[in-house]
């Protein structure tokens, strides 16, 4: 069977479990639920739903078992919304991936401050204290400089120059 029919039903399936678990489901079992993706076998008879749910394993346990037995809800909710012949048998699959990546963020977040020694870690481009410039006597006046001065009126030709041809009559 071609490869996007079945992930277009694999979407239809996922996107009708998660509006079925979220929206209308009353079962107080099924809390914390995230349907992350669906899966669908070639002949369009069996869906793994994988769903993740955060909380202890017993609060996983039990999730789960409130998501076994209301599999035929969604179930019907996918006959409703499908234009198949057969509606796929659905099963309830936990995913680990969320938690794994939510350990794996915190571990290196550790390493990093251990790293560190508690510290936050420092920005780029930021100088470290005491690296300023050296101390050049920044206390004495300033010796007048060799450029011209800015107040005084230029008449070279570079000032006539930097103001360009002007079309004003004189």
């Amino acid at each position: 069977m071609k490869s996007h029919r079945i992930a277009r039903v694999s979407e239809v399936i996922r996107e009708t479990a998660a509006n079925a678990i979220l929206f209308e489901l009353k079962d107080p079992r099924v809390k914390n639920v995230t349907v992350t993706r669906a899966e669908v076998s070639g002949d369009l008879q069996h869906a793994k739903v994988f769903v993740s749910v955060m909380g202890t394993v017993k609060e996983q346990q039990l999730t789960m078992h409130g998501l076994k037995s209301a599999a035929g809800f969604v179930q019907t909710k996918l006959a409703d919304r499908l234009t198949s012949r057969y509606v796929p048998h659905v099963t309830f699959v936990i995913d680990e991936g969320v938690k794994k990546s939510i350990e794996i963020a915190r571990l290196i977040r550790e390493e990093n401050d251990r790293l560190t020694g508690g510290a936050p870690a420092p920005e780029a481009g930021a100088e470290p204290d005491g690296a300023d410039e050296p101390d050049t006597g920044a206390d004495e006046p300033e010796a007048p400089s060799a450029a011209p001065n800015e107040s005084a009126p230029d008449h070279g030709p570079r000032a006539e120059a930097a103001e360009g041809p002007t079309d004003r009559p004189n």
